[in-house]
């Protein structure tokens, strides 16, 4: 970790974790109308009630670089510095995908690497659609596992930089963390896995249907065994009647 991500780490430590924000986003956050009237006195439990109504993510747009509402309820977190237990509970919350992205803001802002690869990383597995505002003021259309993948691997999302990270496979020969297991390789294995199911089942179907054949044969057998014995028997009481005759 080099000096500028122990100053980060500790400023996240300290409660003063909205300094990670650059100084001139944060001085429009704190002069946008937003912040004024509906962030003021939020707590963890309340700043839901305002997260539920997002309607995109983003940072600022237009020319003058105007403050998105979820760029002030980011920066409320970082201000609250809630407990994990909240945070997790946002990352799962599955009704209202804009909670879980301001939570994925969060952790990558806050968290140390080993623990915000693995948080952020359940989201490559996610393929909601979630409505980006661009800084230019257009809107565009993510999945939650793009944003993931961003938040991750660039070092500046809608004109924020983000804290410097080591890269996973660096953490991943210090023992720091897992390798990680991909969803394409996941699908593969299921999809392998259900094929091989599938053909047990198919050489089973035909297992069976050949016992049943051999079966159905071993009646016709029988049954034309039984028959020729029958002709034999009517043929012998016939000839015997005539004889007697």
């Amino acid at each position: 970790m080099d000096d500028e991500q122990q100053e980060k780490q500790h400023l996240a430590n300290d409660g003063r974790q909205m300094t990670l924000i650059d100084q001139i986003i944060r001085n429009k956050v704190f002069n946008c109308r937003y912040w004024k009237e509906d962030c003021f006195g939020l707590t963890a439990v309340t700043l839901v009630d305002k997260a539920c109504k997002l309607d995109c993510v983003g940072a600022t747009y237009s020319g003058t670089g105007k403050p998105l509402p979820f760029l002030c309820l980011l920066m409320k977190l970082l201000q609250i510095n809630p407990e994990k237990e909240i945070i997790i509970e946002f990352l799962k919350s599955k009704d209202y995908k804009y909670i879980s992205a301001l939570a994925m803001f969060y952790v990558r802002f806050t968290s140390k690497p080993k623990e915000a690869y693995p948080a952020i990383e359940q989201f490559y597995a996610d393929f909601r659609k979630i409505r980006i505002r661009n800084l230019d003021g257009t809107f565009a259309i993510w999945h939650m596992d793009e944003l993931a993948e961003k938040l991750l691997n660039e070092e500046i999302i809608f004109g924020i930089s983000l804290p410097r990270f080591q890269k996973r496979w660096i953490l991943e020969e210090l023992g720091q963390l897992e390798p990680r297991k991909s969803v394409l390789e996941e699908e593969l294995q299921n999809q392998e896995q259900g094929q091989v199911a599938e053909q047990q089942n198919q050489e089973k179907e035909q297992v069976q249907d050949q016992e049943q054949k051999e079966e159905g044969e071993q009646k016709r057998s029988r049954s034309r065994s039984r028959s020729r014995s029958h002709k034999k028997h009517k043929k012998h009481h016939k000839h015997h009647s005539h004889h007697r005759k």
